[in-house]
C-alpha cells in the first residue's frame, strides 16, 4: 500500500469536457472494471474525479482521454509526508517550504506553474497551509506541530501573533490600475511610513511620473511604481515577485539596490526571477523548484547563489540525488557556424545608411552599417532609448526624416506587445499565417517541438497566458518566409527555461535559414547568447538618442557596461554571465584593466 499515496492525478479542468466525449477513461479503467469506483464521471459532470487511492497507475486513461486533459504521475517515496498545500482532488499540490533568514535576501529560481507564487502566499499569510488535507483543512496547532524543530516553527508562530507584517508585490503589474487609483506622487506619500521617498525615487528615477495618475503609467513605470510602493512601507516580509519584468538592464539593477536596501537584521526579503544574472546579483541564497508545472512543485533547501543557479540549470539535486530535468543548459559561445571562407564569400551583404528621426521631443540619430547573412544582432540600450523606432524604420512602418534609401527586404516582424482580439484556436492562427512552415518536417523540429507549440493548439488564443502567448508569437514571426526578422524581448512573460529554449531556437534557425535577425533584449544571459554584433545606444533617453553601427560582441558589450558602471565575469561550470558585486576585488580589476565583459573564464 505505502507506494500507491505517492502517485498523483491530474485532471486539467480546461482541457477536461465530459460532455463531448465518451468517458473513455471511465470505460476503459480496469479497477473500475473491478466494481471499484476509481473514476467518477458521467455525461453531465464538469470534469472527471480519479481517486488516487484506488489507482493502480497503469495510464490507460491517459492514453485513451480525447483531449489529453489526464497526468498520473509517480512521485519519489520520500515526498510522501512533505505536502505543504494541495489546492484540491486532482490539482496541483505544493512540497515543502522555502525556508527564509533574516537578514538576507532569499531568491526563487523555477519554471511558470511550479509553486512560487503559492509558497509566496503562504509565508506571507494569505494562504493557510493545509498539509495535502483539503478535505478536513488541519488547524494551526496542528500546522505548529507539523513544522517543529524547523526555522519555519518559529516563522509562523510570530506571523500567527501578529508580529510580522508581509508586503509582496504582485506578479501582474497591469492589474494594478483596477486596485490602485489616483496620483503616483499622492499614493506613494500615503504609504511612506520609513521617510526615504525623496531616495527612492531618486533611484527608481520616478521624477518624471509623479505628477501623473497610476491608469496611464506604462508597463516598465509600473513595475518601478509597485517596487518603490513597497520599499516605502514599514514591514518584516518583503516579497518581489518578479521584479524584472518591463525593465531594462540599467532599471533591473537600479531596482535591486533598491530591494537590497531593505534588509536589516530583523527583515526578510524573498524574491523571485526568471533573470538569472539579477536573481545571481540580488541574493544571498537561492532555494530552486523542480517538479512537473500544474502537477506538483518541490523546493529544495537553501544553496549559496552560484550553487543554486548551477544545480538549476545542471537539473540535478546533488544533496537528493535526484534529476529533475534530462539535458543541462550551458552558455557555449562557440555556437558560431563552423563555414569554409568560400561560403562566407557568397553571403548577401546589406548595407543601411545613416538617418535620423524626430517623433514629438525625441531624436534618434542612426550611424550607417552593414550585416550580412547568418548574423544575429543584438539591440542594448535602455528603454525609450529608440531601439523599436530604429527597428521600425528598417521595416518601413515610420519614414526618416531625410529622404534615404534603405534596403528594400522582405521583413518578419514579432512585435513588443502582442494583441489578441480575434477569437480562434492556435491551430487555426498557425494555419493561417504559417501553413507552410507548420507543416514542414524541418520547423516542426526546429522550432515548434523545443517551444511546445503543440500542447497549444486547440486552444483559445485569447485565452493563453503570457509565455503561452510569446511562445506562438515567436512560431508564428520564425515561420515567415523573410530576409530579416526583427524580434522585440523575446523573453518578456517566459521563464528561465524557456528563455534558454528561446534563445537556441532563434540561434539554431538563423543559422540554418542563412538569414539575418535583429533582437531587442533585455535579458544579459540571453542577450550574450544571441549576439553575433550588437548595436549600443548612447544618449539620453526619451530626448536624443545615437545608435551606433554593429560592433563585435567583446567591444560593444564593453562599451555598454561601462555605460552602466557594471562588470561581468563567466562561471567555469557552465560559462553563464555573472555580474560581479560592485566594489568586490574583480570588480575593481576588471575596471583597472578595462575589460568590463570577460568573454574567458
Amino acid at each position: 500500500m505505502e507506494n500507491r499515496s505517492t502517485r498523483i492525478a491530474i485532471v486539467n479542468t480546461d482541457k477536461c469536457k465530459p460532455k463531448k466525449c465518451n468517458q473513455e477513461c471511465k470505460r476503459t479503467c480496469p479497477v473500475v472494471r473491478t466494481g471499484k469506483l476509481c473514476i467518477e464521471v458521467k455525461p453531465v459532470s464538469k470534469v472527471a474525479r480519479i481517486s488516487e487511492e484506488l489507482c493502480i497507475g497503469c495510464g490507460i486513461c491517459v492514453k485513451k482521454c480525447p483531449f489529453g486533459a489526464i497526468e498520473i504521475i509517480n512521485l519519489p517515496k520520500a515526498l510522501d509526508k512533505d505536502t505543504t498545500y494541495r489546492y484540491g482532488s486532482n490539482s496541483f499540490k505544493l512540497h515543502r517550504l522555502p525556508v527564509p533568514r533574516p537578514g538576507e535576501v532569499l531568491g526563487l529560481v523555477g519554471t511558470n506553474g511550479i509553486g512560487k507564487s503559492t509558497a509566496l502566499k503562504i509565508l506571507a499569510g494569505k494562504l493557510k497551509p493545509n498539509l495535502g488535507r483539503f478535505n478536513n483543512p488541519p488547524n494551526w496547532q496542528e500546522i505548529l506541530t507539523y513544522f517543529r524543530g524547523s526555522e519555519l516553527q518559529s516563522y509562523f508562530i510570530r506571523l500567527l501573533e501578529n508580529k510580522l507584517k508581509a508586503v509582496i508585490k504582485p506578479q501582474y503589474v497591469d492589474h494594478i490600475p483596477k486596485v490602485a487609483q489616483g496620483n503616483v506622487g499622492e499614493l506613494l506619500k500615503q504609504k511612506d511610513e520609513r521617510s526615504v521617498m525623496e531616495e527612492v525615487i531618486v533611484d527608481l528615477e520616478l521624477n518624471q511620473v509623479l505628477d501623473r495618475k497610476v491608469i496611464d503609467l506604462s508597463g516598465g513605470e509600473l513595475q518601478r511604481f509597485a517596487i518603490a510602493f513597497l520599499a516605502l512601507q514599514k514591514a518584516d516580509i518583503y516579497m518581489f515577485d518578479e521584479p524584472s519584468s518591463y525593465l531594462d538592464v540599467k532599471q533591473r539593477l537600479k531596482a535591486a539596490k533598491v530591494i537590497r536596501s531593505l534588509i536589516r537584521p530583523d527583515s526578510y526579503v524573498i524574491v523571485v526571477e526568471h533573470d538569472l544574472s539579477v536573481l545571481d546579483y540580488l541574493s544571498d541564497h537561492i532555494c530552486c523548484l523542480y517538479g512537473k508545472p500544474g502537477a506538483y512543485g518541490v523546493v529544495t533547501l537553501p544553496f549559496s547563489v552560484r550553487e543554486g543557479i548551477n544545480i538549476f540549470l545542471a537539473g540535478f539535486v546533488p544533496t537528493e540525488n535526484l534529476r529533475f530535468r534530462d539535458e543541462s543548459l550551458t552558455f557555449k559561445v562557440s555556437e558560431t557556424p563552423q563555414e569554409s571562407g568560400e561560403e562566407i564569400e557568397t553571403y548577401a551583404r546589406y548595407r543601411y545608411p545613416s538617418m535620423t528621426k524626430t517623433l514629438g521631443e525625441f531624436k534618434l540619430q542612426v550611424i550607417e552599417g552593414e550585416f550580412s547573412n547568418s548574423q544575429i544582432i543584438v539591440m542594448l540600450g535602455e528603454n525609450g532609448s529608440g531601439k523599436t523606432t530604429f527597428m521600425r524604420m528598417l521595416v518601413g512602418l515610420l519614414k526618416p526624416d531625410s529622404d534615404v534609401e534603405i534596403p528594400e527586404l522582405c521583413v518578419s516582424y514579432k512585435t513588443q506587445k502582442i494583441n489578441t482580439k480575434r477569437a480562434m484556436k492556435v491551430k487555426d492562427m498557425l494555419h493561417e499565417k504559417i501553413r507552410d512552415s507548420c507543416t514542414h518536417p524541418q520547423f516542426v523540429t526546429d522550432v515548434m517541438k523545443p517551444l511546445q507549440i503543440g500542447q497549444l493548439m486547440d486552444q483559445d488564443v485569447t485565452k493563453l497566458s503570457g509565455g503561452e502567448l510569446q511562445r506562438v508569437a515567436l512560431c508564428v514571426c520564425l515561420g515567415k518566409p523573410a530576409d530579416i526578422y526583427l524580434i522585440d524581448e523575446p523573453s518578456a512573460y517566459l521563464d528561465s527555461e524557456q528563455r534558454i529554449v528561446a534563445a537556441k531556437v532563434i540561434k539554431r534557425f538563423i543559422l540554418h535559414a542563412k538569414k539575418t535577425a535583429f533582437v531587442v533584449e533585455h535579458d544579459f544571459i540571453m542577450a550574450t547568447y544571441l549576439a553575433d554584433k550588437v548595436i549600443v545606444y548612447e544618449g539620453k533617453p526619451s530626448v536624443d538618442c545615437i545608435a551606433n553601427s554593429p560592433q563585435s560582441l567583446l567591444t560593444g558589450m564593453n562599451l555598454f557596461l561601462s555605460q552602466l558602471d557594471i562588470t561581468f565575469r563567466r562561471d567555469p561550470t557552465n560559462y553563464r554571465p555573472r555580474i560581479n558585486k560592485l566594489n568586490s576585488t574583480k570588480d575593481r580589476e576588471q575596471k583597472a584593466a578595462g575589460s568590463y565583459y570577460y568573454l574567458d573564464g
